[in-house]
């Protein structure tokens, strides 16, 4: 093991339920940005924010300057919801943000997180279906035939919960056992949880290269944060960190990945075939299990933003299986999160200023 994966501290489980209950879907991240700028600082030379909102924890290279940089990237956004309407009822017509499988939101619990004030619990009640006869009765209730109840008043409520005011589930992070947790928004606070870890194994070295971690804002809807991220921190190789589908009911063997049986490595068109080969090597030489996730068009991550910024961007994607994605029960093994720390964190410290200028080559020689 290298001395970089065992400076990892141990104590995921002590941080991470808070992390996971704080609300940030997309479009208002304000209040994990917070937490992420609290609990990074300590482990980074510098954190700023971009100008739209992505959280940047810098760690300087050792090398001459001027020095390559790593952008390590994961969106901090989560699915949710926005207050549209309050009608005169004292009900709550939310829309949606994100993909949601309209199967699961009847009778669903909410918070609705007001831009000033405590937060408002509130429960998803369908309309009767006298109410919404264009939709078959085999059919689930969309969203906008759903309603929030809160018990407050008309007029209470819209002082309290303007439009606007985003909503998520209101479901406490939970242990299975000592080796899964399960949650709304472990994608991507997964992830973002692997990226701190890598940050405070990285606070025990000085890699050559400057380190870019990164939560991105806006992934769930734009994409907007990565891509703005990349284009003006300019780095030399980018990776995305993002969940994957993990095997269970409704993903096929070949079509997911075991929970608890490692990482993802991806390849395909949005990901640099060295940047690729790299990583897989550091996992094989640091004994991560990991698993090859082979993603020929469009991966649906940052991966594919952080790509395309200014003239092109050599990219990586590494993933977190994850188990019932986009539902209030999402699932994922802490082991996995750990490994994907101590991949990347390990992959930033051996990178050499030479490694940069075979990225510009696309023979075999390189």
């Amino acid at each position: 093991m290298s001395q970089v994966a065992a400076a990892a501290p141990a104590d995921l489980t002590t941080w991470l339920p808070d992390l996971l209950r704080t609300p940030g879907v997309s479009g208002a991240e304000e209040p994990v940005r917070a937490w992420l700028q609290r609990h990074w600082a300590p482990w980074a030379d510098e954190v700023f924010t971009t100008p739209l909102g992505s959280v940047v924890a810098r760690r300087h290279g050792h090398g001459p300057a001027p020095r390559p940089r790593l952008l390590l990237a994961a969106h901090m956004d989560t699915i949710g919801f926005v207050v549209a309407h309050v009608d005169e009822h004292g009900l709550i017509a939310l829309a949606p943000i994100g993909g949601l499988d309209a199967r699961l939101l009847p009778h669903q619990a909410v918070w609705l997180w007001p831009p000033a004030g405590e937060p408002v619990y509130g429960v998803l009640r369908p309309w009767p279906r006298a109410w919404a006869p264009e939709v078959p009765a085999d059919k689930p209730l969309p969203l906008d035939a759903l309603r929030v109840e809160t018990g407050l008043g008309p007029r209470a409520l819209r002082r309290r919960v303007p439009v606007g005011t985003p909503a998520t589930f209101a479901r406490e992070p939970q242990m299975l056992g000592e080796a899964f947790v399960v949650s709304p928004g472990l994608d991507n606070r997964a992830s973002v949880a692997a990226l701190t870890l890598a940050l405070q194994a990285l606070a025990a070295c000085r890699p050559a290269w400057d380190v870019d971690i990164v939560a991105t804002v806006q992934e769930e809807t734009t994409m907007a944060g990565a891509a703005t991220a990349a284009y003006g921190l300019q780095p030399t190789v980018a990776v995305a960190v993002d969940v994957t589908f993990g095997r269970g009911p409704g993903v096929a063997e070949h079509q997911g990945f075991p929970l608890g049986g490692g990482v993802a490595l991806g390849t395909g068109a949005n990901i640099h075939p060295k940047v690729y080969a790299a990583l897989q090597a550091t996992a094989q030489a640091e004994d991560i299990p990991h698993h090859t996730e082979y993603l020929p068009t469009y991966s649906g991550t940052d991966a594919a933003a952080l790509q395309v910024a200014r003239a092109g961007v050599p990219t990586g994607l590494v993933s977190i299986p994850l188990r019932y994605m986009h539902t209030p029960v999402e699932m994922v093994a802490l082991d996995d999160i750990r490994r994907a720390g101590r991949l990347l964190a390990t992959w930033a410290a051996r990178l050499t200023p030479e490694f940069a200028a075979t990225l510009t080559r696309w023979d075999d020689e390189a």
